[in-house]
């Protein structure tokens, strides 16, 4: 079984493997410490953002299909949603400071090696157990679904965010409004793409 890198044949792993290079090179980047507080500060606010997509996605799509493939399932899906959770406490704080406050370094640490351990945790593990239980169709089906999930989701963590559904599956899409109409007006980016054509303006 090949897998096609075409977007068309792409399945839900490739396309979340794809999202977790993307977060990756940005912590590696942040790592370095280089470049002005105010590029630090726009680099943290495009990771934020896309592992609040990411996750969205996740948990709306690909943890309830992990429960009906996977015979645990249940407690699979319960870890990654309570890492996901930790995950997006540190992001509301990190949101909020400068990056020449020391906390800054100190929670961006935090949430590389929490969201390093969750994906080495998908990557070794649910993904491979997913593409051995679920039907090619499905897993590019779910694939379509995550793309379009990550297209309405917020982009901001939720202040108080529920960890079960279904109020988490709830509150994604309206909420993705209200962030994006903030991000725009604050003129926070939400992606390299977005930051790279704020700097090259």
């Amino acid at each position: 079984m090949s897998h096609h890198e075409t977007a068309d044949h792409q399945d839900v792993v490739d396309v979340l493997t794809a999202d977790h290079r993307e977060v990756e090179a940005i912590f590696v980047e942040l790592e370095t410490r280089q470049g002005t507080p105010e590029h630090r500060r726009q680099l943290a606010d495009v990771v934020i953002a896309e592992l609040v997509r990411h996750s969205i996605a996740e948990e709306a799509y690909v943890y309830p299909a992990a429960r009906k493939a996977l015979p645990d399932g249940d407690q699979l899906a319960e870890h990654e949603i309570s890492e996901h959770a930790d995950a997006e406490r540190t992001m509301k704080e990190l949101e909020s400071l400068d990056p020449s406050d020391a906390r800054f370094d100190e929670l961006l640490a935090h949430l590389t090696s929490t969201i390093r351990h969750h994906v080495q945790d998908e990557e070794t593990d649910l993904f491979p157990r997913l593409r051995a239980a679920c039907a090619r169709e499905e897993l590019v089906e779910l694939a379509g679904k995550v793309q379009a999930a990550k297209k309405a989701a917020p982009t901001r963590p939720h202040p108080a965010a529920p960890d079960h559904p279904p109020a988490n599956k709830l509150l994604a899409p309206g909420t993705g409004l209200v962030d994006r109409l903030r991000d725009a007006l604050s003129g926070r980016p939400t992606s390299m793409a977005e930051l790279r054509e704020k700097q090259s303006s």
